[in-house]
């Protein structure tokens, strides 16, 4: 199995079973996981599809540093970020954050703050489209 690296994008479905088995070790008592989906709407509109564009060489050299950061600040062993890029339909997964530690406490702060922070400072943008309008939005991707 090929590994993924720190923080990826894709314009493939995300492997959850691949990311997962990545993640796991013997070390491991606790394997936290966030997985992003696209849902049918936003402010009281019906949505029917995304697309995500990013500034793909700097998205992934800062999500990178994200994930670099994560590991040097919590006690975590691993940890992996991937984010779609393209076209998503409802129900797709848009973004998988996984963290394998000693211990839940720090799984779930990390994975949280990888998160947060993908969605803070990644340059990824989310165009969305709705049903009862031919104007897509432009949002930014911590929505």
């Amino acid at each position: 199995m090929k590994n993924t690296p720190l923080f990826a994008l894709t314009h493939d479905a995300i492997d959850v079973d691949a990311l997962k088995a990545q993640l796991s070790q013997a070390s491991c008592g606790a394997l936290v996981s966030f997985e992003g989906l696209v849902r049918n709407h936003n402010n009281q509109k019906p949505v029917t599809h995304l697309s995500y564009s990013a500034y793909e060489g700097m998205a992934v050299k800062v999500g990178t540093q994200i994930v670099q950061n994560a590991l040097a600040e919590f006690n975590i062993t691993t940890a992996v970020c991937v984010h779609r890029i393209g076209e998503l339909a409802i129900g797709d997964m848009a973004i998988y954050v996984g963290v394998g530690a000693s211990h839940r406490d720090e799984a779930f702060l990390a994975c949280r703050h990888i998160l947060d922070t993908v969605k803070a400072d990644v340059p990824i943008w989310k165009q969305e489209f709705y049903a009862d309008d031919n104007t897509p939005a432009w949002l930014s991707n911590n929505g």
